[in-house]
């Protein structure tokens, strides 16, 4: 469908790749993998005509329809957000015109002649306009903005009345709905939250067309990629499978790589000594020119190098108390916009939290409010014993002082004394090495500014680490070494990410914000998305007893009353699970004896002269086995509901105990 053939970009006297070749079917769904600066975007740019390559030619089939999403935010506009959406479907509203056209035509008194030929052409282009769906275009634009999380409300309200983020999805939504043969997306998740993210998963993966794709997200990329380009020094390997199908062949491909240029070199050594040894002996001259010229023959075998990565770890913290903080009766509110009303939270020491929710549900103002930079109306937030708390803001990028340098930007936060050779071991573990340490802050990429920001936070050891998207402008190398460093942490943790592999990997503990309300699903994220889909949307009834368990100081007798409420809440609900597991057991008992018989039958040569019993008795075993299963994998979701009703009684009974 689609070609590049010996692709060539330069810019000044840096090149970004060169010789670049690959095909594009109708149904592929392929990612570009690279660090920041490797050309990935500008690839993009070349493939939609808006950027000329240096060499090489770009080839589509005749007809080909190419939609492009850039990273940058486009500009606000007077249009409501649906019309804008809607116009973009610029080939069915020029169809859906000439209609209107011909139709008005056909009014006036024309002679037979025209006539016939006008509904000849009506005809015609009703058929295409149907074909095109063009009757459902503004219903399939209402579907499209409510997956990227638009509500009804906001399809009237002007384009120039949404953020950035907001207008990039508004961008993404008129490309979806012009449903082009090849999608070229460039970053296309770095807007949506984890909600989102998931719709445009799916939508993405039964998409009809062809998709290019860059991304950072790992958990993205392996649930829709089949094939990866991957930008490596300027050459484009390609690579069958997912993002982890990559990883393993990427390393497997560099162990044979780098045995066999083992052996090369110790051949080539072998050959260099005696060449050093003999080459100015006479008997032994002629046999050393000969080596000299077998070796300026031999092609050199090179082991790419891997991309640099972040290599750092947190210093080990002080110990802080067993709670770390507290809200209690929390309200917070933005004029007339209230945010939270009576909230109350405890974290503990150990906890790491995942702070999840929609766009604009007060995550990031929750997260404020626990690391004390946003005030609030009333209530009240206490820090535990000897809590050092870090925070690295969403926003961290605009703190940093343009005009200082990397090592006097680190200084700022440094304790007073420190010496230079520490901070610069520090930066040296996020890449500022040499004289990079001078450059100042102004000239900094994003991914650099990023680094720094997140170096900052090592200054000072702290026990309660507040992050706010720390993944932000950080390639994929780079977050799979602040996850192992976040995984190896043994301080308490709050974060908001987007990066569902992170939160998978640190999170122990998830606390959907939504509607001004907490619900707090203790385990890990799989464990909370297996919960949102038993109960749906209506999530204030997961762990009440832990999210409405007041953070405050509570009597024995209050104690003693709160206690039996607990339990009795779980026993009403634990009591019928576990009955229904009773039943499955029983039957799967009665399954498991019945099949142990027909397997014995089946070892007896006797039971093979009757054709017919045979015949019954190998479907009744396939019954029972596919009986079996079912019931089994009804059981396992029965055990991990009571077990997460067993762990949130638990930590909700804990913490009563230790609110006193």
């Amino acid at each position: 469908m689609f070609s590049l053939n010996n692709i060539s970009k330069a810019y000044a006297q840096r090149v970004l790749f060169s010789q670049v070749t690959f095909n594009i079917g109708a149904r592929d769904c392929l990612a570009l993998l690279g660090a920041n600066g490797s050309g990935k975007s500008t690839l993009l740019g070349i493939i939609a005509g808006e950027i000329s390559s240096d060499e090489g030619s770009v080839t589509g089939r005749k007809g080909l329809t190419i939609g492009y999403l850039k990273q940058e935010s486009c500009k606000g506009s007077d249009n409501s957000l649906l019309l804008a959406v809607t116009e973009s479907a610029a080939a069915i509203n020029i169809l859906e015109h000439r209609i209107r056209v011909v139709q008005e035509t056909m009014s006036d008194n024309l002679d037979t002649e025209t006539q016939t030929q006008l509904m000849a052409e009506l005809g015609d282009l009703q058929h295409r306009f149907e074909a095109a769906d063009g009757y459902n275009v503004e219903q399939e634009a209402r579907v499209i903005l409510c997956g990227l999380g638009f509500r009804e409300a906001d399809f009237n309200r002007p384009m120039s009345d949404f953020s950035g983020g907001w207008r990039m999805r508004a961008e993404l939504a008129k490309i979806l709905l012009q449903n082009p043969d090849l999608l070229l997306l460039d970053e296309p998740t770095n807007h949506l939250d984890l909600e989102t993210q998931i719709w445009f998963e799916e939508y993405v993966k039964a998409y009809q067309g062809a998709v290019l794709l860059t991304s950072h997200d790992r958990a993205f990329l392996n649930r829709v990629v089949n094939r990866i380009l991957a930008f490596d020094h300027g050459k484009l390997s390609v690579y069958s499978g997912n993002y982890d199908d990559y990883v393993e062949a990427r390393q497997q491909e560099v162990e044979i790589l780098e045995a066999t240029a083992r052996r090369q070199s110790l051949k080539i050594g072998q050959e260099e000594h005696f060449i050093n040894r003999f080459r100015y002996k006479a008997t032994k001259a002629a046999q050393a020119q000969s080596r000299i010229k077998k070796l300026d023959k031999i092609n050199r075998i090179e082991v790419p190098r891997m991309a640099r990565k972040i290599s750092f770890h947190f210093p080990p913290p002080p110990h802080s108390g067993a709670d770390v903080i507290m809200l209690n009766h929390v309200d917070k509110a933005y004029g007339e916009k209230v945010v939270y009303r009576d909230v109350n939270l405890l974290l503990r020491r150990g906890d790491r939290v995942a702070l999840v929710g929609p766009n604009g549900a007060g995550k990031t103002t929750l997260l404020k409010i626990l690391a004390g930079v946003l005030p609030f109306e009333r209530g009240e937030r206490k820090l535990g014993h000897t809590v050092v708390y870090a925070y690295y803001a969403q926003h961290q990028l605009e703190l940093l002082e343009p005009n200082n340098s990397v090592l006097a930007e680190l200084r700022r936060v440094a304790l007073p004394n420190t010496e230079d050779v520490t901070l610069r071991t520090i930066l040296g573990g996020f890449l500022f090495s040499g004289d990079d340490v001078f450059k100042q802050v102004s000239v900094l990429s994003g991914g650099e500014k990023a680094r720094l920001a997140l170096a900052k936070m090592l200054a000072q050891p702290a026990n309660f680490l507040l992050m706010d998207e720390p993944t932000n402008h950080l390639d994929i190398a780079s977050r799979e070494m602040l996850t192992d460093a976040l995984e190896a942490y043994c301080g308490t943790l709050c974060f908001i990410t987007h990066d569902r592999t992170l939160i998978r990997q640190i999170a122990n503990t998830i606390i959907e914000v939504k509607d001004g309300q907490l619900s707090v699903f203790p385990g890990d994220y799989d464990t909370y998305l297996y919960h949102k889909e038993m109960l749906g949307e209506d999530t204030s009834q997961a762990f009440s007893s832990v999210s409405q368990l007041p953070a405050v100081t509570t009597s024995s007798r209050q104690k003693r009353v709160m206690s039996g409420e607990l339990r009795n809440d779980y026993y009403a609900k634990s009591t019928p699970l576990n009955k229904r597991i009773e039943k499955i057991e029983t039957e799967l008992a009665c399954i498991e004896s019945e099949i142990k018989h027909l397997e014995a039958c089946f070892a007896s040569p006797e039971h093979y002269k009757d054709s017919q019993e045979v015949v019954a008795s190998i479907e009744r075993h396939r019954e029972l086995k596919v009986r079996a299963g079912e019931l089994m994998a009804n059981w396992e979701k029965l055990a991990s509901e009571t077990e997460s009703l067993r762990m949130a009684f638990e930590i909700a009974l804990n913490r009563l105990e230790d609110s006193g």
